[in-house]
């Protein structure tokens, strides 16, 4: 069943007075024709994985082969207590963000949540905002499966890979799940999860792929930890009240658009912004030299 709106699944979130994580489990239950415990059950394996690749990502201290990633959570978590100016919520989701994405560059196992290059999003803030609220492992289930909706619907309409419509259907979208899936942890409305997916969708829109040596490390990784923070932002601003004037279904639409416009350069192909800087092309060359061998004999350990 292919679903290409939200407004569905608000109105019958409203209807029955539910959440929006309770609508699609039971929707999930409806299609697969399982039973409730089943669908909880394959979510609850799926989280099992996120918290590993969060646990194992936040202890990596050596660099990747490539030299453009490794050991950067470990310094944000160590920094956190003395130096951190943002405060301690942000600076753990942030790192735990970068830890899946270095994690997931010493081919550890993560969940594509909606892509790897975007892995680490929605593991680090619904890990964040559960264990701050001291949260069930029932009400994270519903938020994963809240933000199953708005990946759903991006994928669907628009797309979530990067070489057809740029980062903003990878990160962008995978932050939209994260906020919404925060809302939904911290006992918000149907109408204000998807509100706060709307508002981080549309504050990522244009956001170019343009990953260093085609390496799901540079801009990546970082990006990952930079977009945590802002989903939780605002998850913040719609629980106050704060609502989009564009819905999220219109949001959606607009990737669509803007995806389509975006030149190939930009769209994955490493071709364009990043990594066609000097620096880009540098880490290319010698990886495609010397630096080829160290990646080869990594994947032979």
């Amino acid at each position: 069943m292919t679903i290409t709106s939200v407004e569905p699944f608000i109105l019958r979130a409203e209807n029955e007075g539910k959440s929006l994580g309770e609508i699609m489990i039971e929707h999930e239950m409806e299609i697969q024709e399982v039973s409730r415990e089943e669908v909880m059950s394959a979510m609850g394996k799926i989280w099992k994985v996120m918290v590993s690749s969060i646990t194992n990502g936040v202890k990596i201290e050596q660099r990747s082969p490539s030299g453009m990633s490794g050991g950067d959570a470990t310094k944000l978590l160590k920094n956190r207590k003395s130096k951190s100016i943002t405060g301690s919520t942000i600076v753990k989701v942030v790192a735990r963000a970068i830890g899946v994405g270095e994690f997931n560059s010493s081919m550890g196992t993560i969940v594509a949540s909606p892509t790897a290059g975007s892995s680490g999003v929605v593991p680090a803030v619904v890990y964040t905002v559960a264990e701050k609220l001291k949260s069930s492992e029932e009400t994270i289930i519903k938020g994963l499966f809240a933000s199953s909706l708005i990946g759903l619907v991006c994928d669907a309409v628009a797309s979530t890979s990067g070489s057809e419509h740029g980062c903003q259907a990878e990160i962008g979208v995978s932050a939209a799940m994260a906020a919404a899936a925060a809302v939904e942890i911290a006992g918000g409305t149907s109408k204000q999860a998807v509100n706060a997916a709307a508002i981080m969708l549309k504050n990522s829109l244009g956001l170019a792929c343009d990953p260093i040596a085609g390496l799901v490390e540079v801009p990546c990784i970082k990006r990952n930890g930079v977009m945590a923070a802002s989903a939780l932002v605002s998850a913040d601003m719609s629980l106050a009240g704060i609502e989009s004037v564009v819905p999220f279904d219109d949001v959606v639409i607009a990737m669509d658009e803007i995806g389509r416009m975006m030149p190939c350069e930009i769209k994955e192909t490493s071709e364009g912004g990043l990594a066609n800087t000097k620096t880009g092309r540098g880490y290319k060359n010698w990886l495609r030299s010397s630096g080829a061998n160290q990646l080869q004999d990594a994947s032979d350990e």
